[in-house]
């Protein structure tokens, strides 16, 4: 089985229009993808429109054809072997490419349908990328989306997800990015906590505060980090409450316990409702970047690109700079 990209596409290509039936084996590659994604066969039948006995049938005859096993299945569970995942990546790019023709073509981009599956942080997807789902979905109603909201960092290609939202500075990887906008690191606390125990002027002043740490937005709890006059700043502070969900802290500093450091969306609603009230923001790190990701490729499926596309433009009426 061919290892690198080019080999796999190449491969993947040249197995197609080798074929007799093009037609068969065409649905040989879409049905094995959908196998991949969904991690079932049962899934993968019913995403189709298919019957069970009829989509692993395809799976096998396609094993067969390719001598080599790309499902390691048990009575539990669904999972790619090696070649398999190899096999899904150079999959994936032909049936995109063969999207994008068929999109030309046949008009398409009118009628968008299928899945497009997307990953986001927690209470950034809830917040604002579901409506943006809920927008696209009223849209296009062929379309269907599975979102994964978890707050780490998922690989694409292992999770069969065709877009991710990331939030901060980006690692190198094969990943495609989009930048969309920005987001700040705000402190924060409730306004009757505020009253009774004053406002810190400067970031030091926070250690006479109580403060309430997330392991997510601070992961060293009793040491934040400014940015001011004469550069980068470390202050330690005393966390009477550590959590690692930024929904825990944000809970907590709107019932007083304190002040707590999270990102701006995360206490946006509750600073708009007076619940919360921003401390210390000339000594505000540089605002974290928002891009939209995708694996790597020339072509991108229709339904894919125009989420993208619409995504892309409402975070950035939100996220962009002002």
């Amino acid at each position: 089985m061919p290892r690198h990209t080019t080999e796999l596409r190449e491969f993947a290509f040249l197995y197609f229009i080798a074929c007799n039936n093009m037609q068969d084996r065409l649905d040989a590659l879409t049905i094995f993808a959908a196998v991949a994604e969904q991690q079932s066969f049962a899934e993968a039948a019913r995403h189709l429109s298919r019957s069970p006995a009829s989509v692993t049938r395809a799976v096998a005859a396609l094993e067969e054809r390719l001598q080599t096993r790309l499902f390691n299945r048990t009575t539990r569970s669904v999972a790619l072997t090696d070649a398999g995942a190899r096999y899904l990546e150079g999959c994936r790019r032909f049936l995109a490419t063969y999207d994008e023709l068929e999109a030309v073509n046949l008009s398409e981009r009118a009628q968008p349908r299928g899945w497009i599956n997307v990953t986001a942080p927690t209470m950034f997807g809830r917040l604002h990328v579901l409506p943006i789902v809920r927008s696209f979905l009223g849209e296009y109603p062929q379309v269907d989306v599975r979102m994964l909201l978890l707050d780490r960092v998922v690989s694409l290609v292992d999770e069969g997800l065709d877009l991710g939202v990331r939030i901060g500075q980006l690692p190198d990887s094969s990943l495609r990015a989009v930048r969309v906008g920005q987001v700040r690191r705000v402190v924060c606390a409730a306004p009757q906590y505020i009253a009774r125990h004053g406002v810190p002027i400067t970031p030091r002043d926070l250690g006479s505060h109580t403060v309430v740490a997330c392991t997510a937005v601070t992961p060293i709890p009793d040491r934040w980090s400014f940015h001011g006059p004469s550069g980068v700043t470390s202050v330690a502070v005393k966390p009477r409450l550590v959590v690692n969900t930024t929904a825990g802290a944000v809970d907590a500093a709107v019932d007083g316990l304190g002040f707590t450091c999270v990102r701006s969306y995360q206490a946006e609603p509750h600073v708009a409702a007076g619940r919360l009230q921003t401390v210390l923001t000339e000594y505000e790190p540089p605002p974290a970047p928002i891009h939209i990701v995708h694996p790597e490729g020339r072509y991108l499926p229709t339904k894919v690109r125009l989420f993208l596309d619409h995504a892309a433009s409402a975070l950035r009426a939100k996220f962009g700079k002002k």
